[in-house]
């Protein structure tokens, strides 16, 4: 069996890449944006260097690589980016897959294909939402929400037009060691690490401290989208998450206990979104049922493995 990972040099996909030369005998291609992104490919994927927004270059690649599972991971994925260029976002996430689902569909494979949500398409939920099932009401408050919700539906459209066997999920906030410091868990741990090393003054720069996420280990969430795309029935649509809500201010005073030193903070306004919701939390439920899956690794164990991936980056 042949699995191929459209980003796979990306922070989830190199997890993903690990998790199925571990747990299966399938082998791995990956599609790779530009040369300098091969140093970041795990061992044993074949990489082939390819713009999704090429339409040309995908059908190559996929009859190249001629897969029986797909996982669709590449994207613009930083929210705050779709705020600054909200042309680039649509581009990236709808004409890539677009490119993607038209090349399989053309190349006549049977390929089990996973389609990349995000809890974003839900945007500004309720209190009464809450917890968040596929059935709560869409509500996008970015470009990168309304770009999601495109991909999402393109694979229902594909799934009943086409007849391809989509898979469609919505996972909730995803970290874990190797995540781009962008993002919320590893700008904490990458300020903390260069504060200890003497690189910088010992005061931390915040957003929102006060918003509480759905927080899910990229290490088990890779594992989802492999029972995802064995055990998911085609055309349907998962919630992927831990079904716990937990504050930002939470993970960081994680992080600041397993540090030896003190450090104050200061709000940055820079940090904070356009808009925002208060409370985030998934509910699971569909998707367990169905594949049976469940997290392992504990929010606060996360939150220490990316404090010690930091340390190992920063010499």
């Amino acid at each position: 069996m042949r699995a191929l990972i459209t980003g796979v040099a990306g922070f989830v996909g190199g997890h993903l890449a690990e998790a199925i030369h571990a747990g299966t005998d399938w082998e791995v291609w990956g599609t790779i944006l530009a040369p300098t992104d091969r140093a970041y490919v795990v061992d044993g994927v074949t990489g082939v260097e390819t713009d999704l927004r090429d339409p040309e270059a995908v059908r190559a690649v996929v009859e190249q690589a001629r897969p029986d599972f797909v996982f669709h991971l590449a994207g613009q994925a930083y929210v705050p980016q779709s705020w600054a260029d909200p042309w680039d976002t649509y581009q990236t996430n709808i004409r890539s897959q677009l490119n993607l689902l038209e090349g399989i569909s053309q190349a006549g494979l049977a390929s089990r294909i996973m389609i990349v949500g995000s809890n974003e398409e839900y945007g500004l939920v309720q209190v009464d939402d809450l917890p968040i099932n596929e059935d709560t009401p869409l509500r996008p408050n970015s470009p990168y929400s309304i770009s999601k919700i495109a991909q999402d539906f393109m694979g229902l459209q594909y799934f009943l037009d086409r007849q391809l066997p989509v898979i469609r999920l919505r996972p909730f906030n995803h970290i874990g060691p190797r995540q781009n410091d962008r993002f919320v868990a590893p700008s904490f741990a990458k300020q903390i690490v260069e504060i200890e090393r003497g690189l910088k003054p010992p005061v931390l720069k915040l957003g929102n401290m006060a918003a509480q996420r759905d927080f899910t280990d990229v290490r088990d969430m890779v594992r989802a989208y492999i029972l995802a795309v064995t055990h998911g029935e085609a055309g349907e649509v998962y919630n992927i998450g831990s079904g716990r809500a937990r504050s930002v201010r939470e993970m960081l005073d994680i992080m600041l206990t397993a540090s030896p030193i003190k450090i104050a903070e200061e709000t940055d306004p820079a940090k904070f979104r356009p808009s925002d919701v208060p409370i985030s939390v998934c509910d699971p439920t569909k998707f367990k049922r169905q594949t049976g899956w469940e997290p392992r690794l504990s929010f606060e164990q996360t939150c220490v493995d990316i404090l010690t991936d930091w340390r190992q980056r920063i010499p």
